[in-house]
């Protein structure tokens, strides 16, 4: 699936067998969420600033976070300037197994796709075999994965709490299926299985007793 953002600029692009081909954004299309490329890195712009002299060209800055390294810069463009629009797929693939400091997914075609952690992030410890994932391509490589919003784990490790206490907003650590450290209810034992926002890698609820 392309991303939204694209599809708005496409009047400089040519779609075919689901990859986009070179093109360019002019800067009056520019706005928060769309993707540049600065450099050979992807960028998206995360604020934008449109400002029209009384005389003169109107004038374009551009905050924008590194879609690789999560760095940021500033860039300012005039009427007239054209930025270069990075090369993105999106494509869906199948956790398999990890592989030392590496993950392994499979895509349609049954091919072994490997993803480091460092791409990966905090996502790596909400893999579940056979989970379906998004994955973002920059040039034939995966620079980003998103996981289902939510996802179910197990609680390995956690302090038990007092018998009878259902508060929801005093919280203790615990220790998840996978290694991952979160804050949990004084309520939630060892062995529950709670819903974790993979965003935000929060509890949201439990789901069972053990």
């Amino acid at each position: 699936m392309v991303p939204v953002d694209i599809i708005r600029s496409s009047k400089y692009c040519s779609h075919h067998s689901g990859r986009w081909g070179e093109c360019m954004h002019d800067v009056s299309d520019l706005r928060k969420g769309i993707k540049v490329e600065i450099d050979g890195a992807p960028y998206e712009i995360t604020d934008f600033n449109f400002v029209k002299p009384g005389k003169g060209q109107a004038v374009y800055t551009c905050k924008m976070k590194n879609l690789v390294n999560g760095s940021t810069l500033t860039r300012t463009y005039r009427s007239g300037d054209r930025v270069e629009q990075p090369q993105l797929e999106n494509k869906k693939l199948q956790y398999s197994y990890p592989e030392g400091e590496n993950y392994v997914f499979m895509d349609k075609d049954y091919e072994q796709v490997v993803i480091s952690k460092e791409v990966l992030g905090q996502n790596r410890f909400f893999l579940i075999e056979d989970l379906t994932v998004d994955v973002l391509y920059h040039n034939d490589r995966p620079i980003e994965v998103s996981l289902p919003t939510f996802v179910e784990r197990a609680v390995e490790h956690t302090e038990p709490g007092a018998r009878g206490n259902t508060a929801t907003n005093v919280l203790k650590p615990a220790v998840l299926e996978g290694g991952f450290h979160i804050q949990v209810p004084l309520f939630v034992n060892e062995g529950d299985i709670i819903v974790v926002d993979t965003r935000t890698g929060e509890y949201v609820e439990r789901v069972a007793k053990k």
